[in-house]
């Protein structure tokens, strides 16, 4: 069985179909054109560097043309580079498919519709029930198809769907040690936090940020649309829109990590914690998943740029 490319080591040899997920020209020290590729599979993805482009290779090597690329692993400032020997772009004879190449999340699409369904109705709140409802059945498609980000963590087909209900198990295992904490307006705030996204992004294939997701960004659309979509529902007004509004601003926590507000409601600090909780463990989870007991991940840039290491003991 063929393995993907997240699970090649340094040193090791590979000769196989990828994905050209980006694609961006540089000049080197040089003087010579060059171009940085980020290549994929369903395993995960990797730099290549291709010295001495020349024209013809930066409208060939274009992101979502899949590519047939010998050469070997090597490692770049703590991090897997692929040296390429050759490459030249699939031909339609050989059979590949875009899709061969996506990664999915590990959980099926329906599971996962379920279980936001099941949030729904331990829902109490009569205004918070309502809004997350109509979310949900405005934006039931994207939802379940779309990435959570563009890289680092759930960067995968249902990514999105597959990060909140994750934060909706921890949310759930939290309540019970905290019977305090308003459920509900956690529940609300956990599924509609990232749902700008499904604007900020661009897809599911090569995702890249749109003009909207550049200029505005996620965190102050979904605010707007909350706003809006409470006045459509004639419930503007009611405290827990203002709430929620709120939780979404400030569940990146601080500042200079994209939010506009601080944290100031219990809930929307608890949202913050739960989102970094699952962020987090998706990034490592993953990495280790790569290497064996006794090794380093590779260095993990918004993990502090941190290599980790997998214990030999189970």
């Amino acid at each position: 069985m063929k393995k993907g490319i997240g699970h090649h080591q340094v040193g090791e040899s590979f000769d196989d179909f990828l994905l050209i997920k980006d694609a961006a020209k540089g000049v080197a020290s040089n003087g010579k054109p060059f171009m940085t590729l980020i290549l994929c599979d369903t395993s995960g993805d990797i730099e290549a560097k291709l010295w001495d482009a020349k024209t013809e290779d930066e409208t060939t090597y274009t992101p979502e043309t899949i590519v047939r690329i010998n050469g070997e692993i090597t490692q770049f400032r703590g991090r897997s580079q692929l040296k390429i020997m050759s490459i030249r772009q699939a031909q339609t004879a050989e059979g590949v498919q875009v899709a061969d190449f996506i990664e999915k999340a590990p959980v099926e699409k329906d599971e996962l519709a379920e279980k936001l369904t099941e949030a729904i109705f331990e829902m109490q709140n009569p205004v918070l029930q309502r809004l997350v409802r109509a979310f949900l059945k405005k934006h039931q498609n994207d939802l379940l198809l779309y990435p959570a980000a563009a890289k680092n963590h759930h960067e995968y087909v249902s990514g999105l769907a597959h990060h909140i209900v994750s934060m909706l198990a921890i949310a759930k295992e939290l309540h019970r040690l905290y019977p305090e904490v308003n459920k509900d307006l956690l529940y609300a705030g956990i599924i509609l936090h990232d749902l700008g996204k499904l604007k900020e992004l661009s897809g599911t294939v090569t995702t890249t940020y749109t003009l909207e997701g550049k200029l505005i960004g996620h965190i102050p659309m979904m605010v707007e649309d909350i706003g809006r979509m409470a006045e459509q529902l004639q419930i503007e007004g009611e405290e827990e829109v203002l709430i929620l509004q709120h939780m979404v601003l400030s569940h990146h926590g601080k500042a200079e990590w994209g939010s506009p507000r601080p944290p100031l409601v219990r809930e929307a600090e608890l949202l913050h914690l739960i989102d970094l909780i699952d962020a987090k463990m998706n990034m490592l989870n993953r990495a280790l998943d790569k290497v064996k007991p006794g090794e380093f991940t590779e260095r993990l840039f918004p993990l502090d740029n941190r290599s980790f290491y997998k214990p030999v003991f189970d």
